[in-house]
């Protein structure tokens, strides 16, 4: 079982970086702000931080449910993450109609197909810190997110399973 996953940024893009798991290398993207410690809503920085691994959504309607130890649950159509600071709500996980506003996590395209929700400010929610910081699948060529981690899905086959229940990443 793993009990830590690290990550670090390139020293060629700041946007790009490497997951180490287990002793193998994986390519991953970054914020477009890169690595930060100063983290704020919007700012497209990775959190550099220990983030505890909290819970695995997922679309059911697009893949079989993912082998972890950690706690499961399939995405709905209803389901979003609050990015509104001024929202008592914010950087949690909300049951929206489909159409409003808000980070949607029933996207057209894969990337939240497989989503582990990283425990950045939630324990307690300091509102304007940053939100909805979480390890996805990567697009093609691992363009910068927004300030997740994303990777290949053959990642998360791989490592999903070895994940300890009180596993971090280590953002650094």
């Amino acid at each position: 079982m793993l009990g830590s996953v690290r990550v670090f940024a390139s020293v060629h893009d700041r946007r790009k970086g490497f997951l180490i798991a287990g002793g193998a290398i994986f390519p991953c993207a970054l914020g477009r702000g890169g690595i930060g410690t100063l983290k704020r809503e919007g700012d497209g920085r990775t959190p550099r931080a220990a983030l505890p691994l909290r819970s695995v959504l997922y679309r059911a309607d697009r893949i079989g449910r993912p082998r972890t130890l950690l706690p499961v649950r399939a995405i709905t159509p209803r389901d979003a993450w609050c990015d509104d600071a001024t929202d008592r709500r914010y950087n949690r996980l909300i049951d929206r109609p489909p159409g409003e506003a808000e980070e949607r996590l029933t996207r057209d395209d894969h990337l939240y197909d497989v989503i582990v929700e990283l425990g950045w400010n939630d324990a307690p929610v300091i509102r304007g810190r940053g939100s909805a910081i979480f390890w996805h699948l990567a697009r093609p060529g691992f363009t910068p997110t927004a300030g997740c981690v994303a990777v290949a899905g053959h990642v998360f086959a791989k490592v999903l399973p070895r994940l300890a229940r009180h596993c971090r990443i280590m953002v650094r």
